[in-house]
């Protein structure tokens, strides 16, 4: 999720919206987060429970998915995967 500081907001609103209309951003004051801001139909689709998006336990993650999620923990757990991401 992209960040912009409440100072980028007003000089650069453009910008901003233009980022909000493809993904939410964190709209952070003082290096901290304060805000998100997001499309309105992003937002509609999150009120409406039409946004496939959520989070589940564990235990009802497909075993592949559990596998992959799994690989993926070890490899931050040995310090692999910060500075190499793209």
């Amino acid at each position: 999720m992209r960040q912009f500081t409440t100072g980028d907001l007003n000089k650069q609103v453009g910008d901003v919206t233009d980022a909000a209309s493809r993904e939410p951003i964190v709209l952070t004051r003082h290096n901290k987060p304060r805000f998100v801001l997001m499309s309105y139909e992003h937002y509609e689709r999150m009120r409406s429970g039409m946004d496939p998006r959520g989070a589940h336990h564990l235990s009802e993650m497909p075993d592949e998915h559990a596998d992959l999620f799994g690989e993926a923990i070890e490899r931050l757990a040995k310090g692999e995967g910060y500075d190499d991401e793209p």
